[in-house]
């Protein structure tokens, strides 16, 4: 084991990967929810329930696993000396940055969420398919970056 977190880094990862599963699991599913929610508008029984479902994936599981990913990552990065200056941690500068903007579409779709609740769609539902697709090659580079450590 390596740096100060010693022999609990191995386990401080292993939580680092799992709530980086969750959230990504949760930006997977709310951009879809949006999809269905923003479709279904003109059944307003319907309405409520999508404004309760995202609610819950917000609360639940987008922002507490946010949250842990970026403490235990944050963590993880000082362990390996990136707020020291080590050399050759430029896969690590990417992957923060990729991780930066991962957190700015978090809070793209909880606000569009938030205004699609208040009755005020921007997107088309084809826009919003698009946009569905951003996390899955964000956590791809992600990994790659992670694994391969290209650079």
């Amino acid at each position: 084991m390596i740096g100060w977190l010693g022999g609990a880094y191995l386990w401080v990862r292993a939580a680092h990967v799992i709530f980086m599963v969750f959230w990504m699991a949760g930006l997977f599913m709310l951009p879809r929810y949006l999809v269905h929610h923003q479709e279904g508008l003109g059944d307003p029984a319907e309405g409520p329930r999508w404004i309760k479902r995202e609610a819950l994936i917000r609360r639940m599981i987008l922002t507490p696993a946010m949250v842990a990913v970026w403490v235990l990552g944050l963590m993880l990065a000082a362990n390996v000396g990136f707020f020291d200056g080590q050399p050759g941690l430029g896969w690590l500068h990417a992957k923060l940055l990729l991780v930066l903007a991962l957190s700015g579409y978090h809070g793209w779709a909880v606000g569009y969420s938030k205004k699609l609740a208040a009755g005020r769609p921007t997107l088309t539902p084809r826009t919003l398919r698009l946009l569905n697709e951003v996390p899955a090659l964000a956590v791809a580079l992600i990994v790659i970056l992670a694994i391969v450590k290209p650079f």
